[in-house]
């Protein structure tokens, strides 16, 4: 399994308030809402702590787990270096796949799993226990890596080589990856007369969800086990279980697709799937 805590622990070093101020316009996006005030918020594998600290500073109670001890040790940083009275925020061990564990954390507003659930080894039932702590009426946040097909299957084998490497040839073997696709976008800037835009994207920050485009590239080369689905089949699994998509933003890549479903508030009577909604896959936003 790759060691997800390690990359985030140098990504944490390099972390300013522009990075922050990214993530919390991303968490105001997704969730239609300026302020978390009084809220509680559920990290599932909070991995750098970034997504828990944004919704901290937008007001909201947050409890942040991670199965990786390394990933703990980021979170807890950030906690200590902005919340050092650690008022409003509880940091912890925990496993997306442990039930008991989920039950024992009691329901929470929102369930953020970002990019996670899909590197647990065992994807469906990691999204069926995000369900467990979702209070009714809840929102369910989750991004799960799209299904390219015979292109996923040639990526879990790129990084299945990766985690079966000695660690002095990981990093060649990184660098051989990337340059093949990075030597598109750098020629395609240079084209476009923004070269400025490629550099700051290294050494700067992603706008949308305050991350690194260094970092994102060893953890999705690294990034094993590793899981994918279509739109339509994360749609269907929550559908079938009565909760309601509110946004829905898709890729046409290897990216995420990312997803707020909200929980009924009593339970849900089970619909004809024939008057299931058609599942838009354009890569716009989505409201219902």
């Amino acid at each position: 399994m790759f060691a997800f805590g390690r990359n985030w622990q140098r990504f944490v070093r390099l972390l300013d308030d522009n990075r922050i101020a990214a993530t919390e316009r991303y968490l105001r996006g997704m969730l239609q809402a300026e302020r978390l005030d009084g809220l509680r918020f559920l990290d599932i594998g909070s991995g750098s702590g970034l997504s828990s600290l944004a919704a901290w500073r937008l007001g909201a109670r947050v409890h942040s787990f991670d199965y990786d001890p390394a990933s703990v040790a980021c979170t807890a940083e950030l906690q200590r270096r902005f919340c050092p009275d650690g008022a409003r925020w509880t940091v912890e061990h925990g496993s997306a796949l442990d039930a008991d564990y989920l039950r024992s954390l009691g329901t929470f507003d929102i369930v953020h799993a970002w990019g996670v659930l899909h590197h647990t080894g065992a994807m469906w039932r990691a999204l069926e226990n995000a369900l467990i702590p979702l209070a009714p009426g809840g929102r369910l946040v989750v991004a799960i890596y799209n299904d390219e097909g015979l292109r996923s299957r040639v990526w879990t084998s790129v990084k299945r080589v990766y985690n079966t490497l000695p660690g002095p040839l990981r990093v060649p073997y990184a660098a051989a990856v990337i340059a093949g696709f990075e030597g598109n976008a750098a020629l395609r800037c240079v084209l476009t007369l923004r070269p400025h835009h490629y550099v700051r994207s290294w050494i700067g920050y992603d706008g949308n969800r305050g991350m690194s485009r260094l970092y994102d590239w060893i953890d999705w080369i690294g990034g094993y086990p590793f899981e994918v689905a279509r739109p339509e089949g994360i749609f269907d699994f929550y559908r079938r279980r009565g909760l309601t998509l509110l946004e829905l933003r898709t890729t046409a890549g290897l990216g995420c697709n990312e997803f707020v479903f909200e929980a009924p508030t009593r339970p849900a009577v089970t619909s004809d799937p024939a008057s299931r909604p058609a599942v838009p896959t354009n890569g716009a936003l989505l409201s219902l």
